[in-house]
C-alpha cells in the first residue's frame, strides 16, 4: 500500500477534520487558540502529520523534536522524537496507514519516544519498539516504549 504522508497545515479546515478523531483534546484547543489569536498562516511548522484519502483525512500523529537536555529515555541522552496521537479512523484501521506513519516517523532517524493507547502494545512490538524501564514519577503513569535507529 502507497500513501503519501503530508504536514498538516495549521488553518480551520485541519482543526474540523481533528474534530473526528477520538484523540481531539488539549493541543487542537491551543492550535485553535493560536489560529483565533495570530490568524496564523497556512504555512507555519506544524507538529501534525497525516494521510489523506480522497480529501479526507483518515490517519495522523504529531511529531515533537526533543532537545538531549530533557532526554530521560535513551542513553546517552540524545535528541529524540515524541510521537503523539498516532490515531487511524475506524474504517480504514488495520489497512496500514498507523505503520505508514511510524515509518516515517523513523525516516528522521532519530529514537523515538511514545506512550501507546490502551490495546495498542502488540502494534508497537511489531513496530520494533520497546517497553522502557518504569519509574513512576517520570513517567506519571504512562508505560512509554522506544525505538532507536540501528547503529552504523
Amino acid at each position: 500500500m502507497k500513501c503519501k504522508i503530508e504536514r498538516l497545515l495549521v488553518n480551520y479546515k485541519t482543526l474540523e477534520e481533528f474534530k473526528k478523531f477520538k484523540e481531539y483534546g488539549i493541543q487542537e484547543l491551543s492550535m485553535l487558540e493560536d489560529l483565533e489569536t495570530n490568524i496564523i498562516e497556512n504555512d507555519s511548522e506544524s507538529p501534525f502529520y497525516g494521510i489523506y484519502y480522497g480529501d479526507k483525512l483518515i490517519a495522523r500523529m504529531s511529531l515533537y523534536k526533543r532537545s538531549a537536555k530533557f532526554d530521560q529515555y535513551f542513553t546517552p541522552p540524545q535528541e529524540y522524537l515524541e510521537l503523539w496521537k498516532l490515531e487511524v479512523l475506524v474504517p480504514y484501521q488495520f489497512k496500514g496507514y498507523g505503520r505508514a506513519l511510524v515509518e516515517f516517523a523513523k525516516s528522521f532517524n532519530l529514537p523515538i519516544k511514545t506512550n501507546p493507547r490502551v490495546r495498542s502494545h502488540e502494534f508497537w512490538k511489531k513496530m520494533n519498539f520497546e517497553s522502557v524501564s518504569y519509574d513512576m514519577e517520570r513517567d506519571l503513569g504512562q508505560n512509554p516504549v522506544i525505538w532507536k535507529p540501528a547503529t552504523k
